[in-house]
């Protein structure tokens, strides 16, 4: 199973490589989005701090929801997919490996360039980094959650359309609390550990029960 894990991995991220246009524009939409509203608003540091945990988390859940149509699309087009569900092993592995995949083109160049974003919104370097490790325990769950609405909305038309509806009530949580916990650290506050414990906890549901749930979803939408 560990052999088709990294396999499934392998082959999603070289496909990936050779159409960087789609991985591309999820990271151009985040710095887009994030780079906007310091011009709209204006220079003014206090107004420019006081919105930057809110504009980037949102930026970063707009960007990993334009990458969630196209995680199952392409291989249930070429076939791909009906033969993944014929193999002896178990989808839930193979699902998991794609979400993986999916982080990695996404989510993970979201975070590492959060810091930049931070200088643009004068944030401290000790909030710089609360809001990376938010990051890296909240994208993943986007992805985990993101990938259960893409299953039920696959071959649908207007499928993106549905995928948002589905998943952003969902995201919420994440949202709210990614975003409290760099909000806390620029406020001053020394201890707070209670908002990565939470999104820990998210992370360890989302891993339990999205694979299974998007797997299932999956031989919904094939039949």
């Amino acid at each position: 199973m560990i052999r088709v894990f990294y396999a499934v991995l392998l082959r999603d991220v070289t496909l990936a490589m050779r159409y960087r246009t789609d991985v591309l524009t999820a990271l151009f939409f985040f710095l887009i989005v994030v780079s906007l509203f310091p011009l709209a608003i204006g220079a003014e540091k206090a107004t420019l701090r006081l919105i930057a945990p809110g504009v980037i988390w949102v930026a970063a859940l707009l960007a990993s929801l334009l990458a969630l149509e196209r995680l199952f699309a392409d291989d249930y087009a070429d076939g791909s997919l009906e033969q993944m569900l014929l193999i002896p092993q178990p989808l839930v592995i193979i699902v998991l490996a794609k979400i993986s995949a999916h982080w990695l083109l996404t989510g993970l160049p979201l975070t590492l360039i959060a810091p930049l974003i931070g200088l643009q919104y004068h944030l401290l370097p000790n909030e710089q980094w609360t809001m990376m490790l938010a990051l890296v325990l909240g994208t993943p769950v986007l992805s985990l959650i993101g990938a259960i609405g893409a299953a039920l909305t696959l071959g649908l038309r207007g499928g993106g359309v549905l995928v948002a509806l589905l998943i952003l009530p969902l995201y919420i949580p994440v949202l709210v609390y990614g975003a409290g916990a760099v909000a806390k650290a620029m406020a001053g506050v020394a201890d707070i550990s209670a908002y990565f414990e939470l999104l820990g906890a998210f992370l360890i549901l989302a891993l339990v029960l999205s694979p299974w749930a998007t797997a299932a979803a999956l031989k919904v939408s094939s039949e």
